[in-house]
């Protein structure tokens, strides 16, 4: 079984950054030990695809996965690999990490146990983590200049229905009914003595999916309107059929923020062949860079030295842009993602 464990986690940041660099933050980790190199290298690769997974799916951002360099692994790891996201204003941010700890660690701190021969063997270690700047990622992808706007599958509100002219007779009982209707998602009704604009700009600051507006003469039409926080589309919709439509609505908002975010994402990162290609995008062009690389440190060093981006990491989904390396012109191994970083 795998087990979902949240520990608080405190550092000493000389700068921090409400959400991605706090001195005290939520950790989900984990830490395995396998019999084998492979079964270590499997759970690495598992606990990763879990973390691009509940991205995509569930937080609707979409995830670079890859391996990092010798450079930006975990110090003493085998191998570290990292789900990488872009932000909005085009810098990257790394959203998870999974390491392979090999037999190291093991090794250092005399960690073994009895195979079936009755041996001792040293065990082979994974170790995984999410934290709570994953809510800084969900701001800055899908946030605009209203407030959040947060994916259906996460928010703890997904329908508001604000009743229009409330004080009417029988307005309140109608969004009272429509809230027992729609009792199969998280539905609230606002009934507070503010005005409906009031509620509008309240609803859409805190990133509430979806806005449902009823009032008299709604009532007379046996319909609702029905208002998406992401593209303030208006759906009128009769009350026979809204519970339907409320569902289909939900998901189809889910879907298009993760559409929004991967074009927004594929957009903004870009290919390049030569150092001066590369300094130029990214003193001018905020997002990914693709770029091959030799895999020597000096050059990624140079490169982060000339141009302020680092290396994100390698992807498991390689491209061939050029033979030669972008920095010293020696045979390329790799192509890597580069970027500004949080």
């Amino acid at each position: 079984k795998v087990y979902n464990q949240w520990c608080s986690v405190v550092r000493w940041e000389k700068t921090t950054r409400p959400f991605l660099r706090t001195m005290e933050f939520l950790w989900q980790e984990g830490h395995t030990a396998h019999a084998t190199a492979e079964e270590a290298e499997e759970r690495t690769i598992q606990m990763l695809n879990v973390y691009a997974d509940f991205c995509e799916k569930v937080l609707a951002i979409p995830m670079i996965k890859g391996k990092k360099s010798e450079k930006e692994k975990f110090a003493g790891a085998h191998a570290t690999y990292t789900i990488e996201a872009l932000m909005h204003d085009g810098k990257a941010l790394q959203s998870g990490t999974s390491h392979n700890f090999g037999d190291g660690f093991a090794r250092a701190f005399d960690i073994q146990y009895t195979d079936k021969e009755n041996k001792l063997q040293y065990v082979y270690q994974t170790s995984w983590g999410m934290t709570t700047r994953i809510i800084g990622a969900i701001i800055m992808v899908h946030g605009d200049n209203s407030g959040l706007v947060l994916p259906p599958r996460i928010a703890p509100t997904q329908v508001m229905i604000i009743p229009i002219n409330q004080n009417k007779e029988g307005v309140m009982e109608a969004a009272l009914r429509l809230k027992e209707k729609l009792g199969t998602y998280r539905v609230k009704v606002d009934d507070s003595d503010k005005s409906p604009g009031w509620k509008f700009s309240e609803q859409e600051m805190r990133g509430i999916p979806i806005r449902v507006e009823i009032g008299p003469k709604d009532i007379e039409a046996n319909q609702a309107v029905i208002v998406r926080r992401d593209t303030r589309e208006k759906i009128m919709v009769s009350l026979d059929e809204i519970t339907a439509k409320v569902g289909e609505t939900l998901e189809k908002m889910q879907s298009d923020m993760l559409e929004r975010a991967r074009v927004h994402r594929d957009t903004h990162t870009y290919s390049v062949t030569t150092m001066e290609e590369f300094e130029k995008t990214a003193a001018e062009k905020p997002g990914f860079i693709k770029a091959m690389w030799c895999g020597e440190e000096a050059c990624e060093n140079e490169i982060k030295d000339r141009t302020g981006a680092t290396s994100r990491c390698m992807p498991f989904e390689q491209e061939h842009i050029a033979d030669t390396c972008v920095c010293c012109g020696k045979p390329a191994k790799t192509m890597a993602y580069w970027g500004k970083a949080y």
